[in-house]
């Protein structure tokens, strides 16, 4: 367990020293040309679209179970 955590720890060090030194260069151009906000745009319609699919398909398992519940 021990090894593990130190392991797990180790790990994460190395994962936050690359993404330190990591010089994006198609970042930095789509910065520089302002499209930056349609890429971040695009991604959060994406994500908004998945949170309203789960959130209805959520409801729609609930009632289900509401349904399944009064039958038995």
């Amino acid at each position: 367990m021990k090894f593990s955590i130190t392991l797990l720890i180790l790990l994460m060090s190395s994962f936050v020293g690359m993404a330190q030194q990591a010089d994006v260069e198609m970042a930095d151009q789509f910065r520089a040309d302002g499209k930056i906000y349609v890429v971040i745009s695009v991604v959060l319609l994406i994500l908004i679209g998945l949170f309203i699919y789960l959130f209805s398909l959520g409801n729609k398992i609930s009632r289900l179970e509401k349904e399944i519940s009064k039958k038995a």
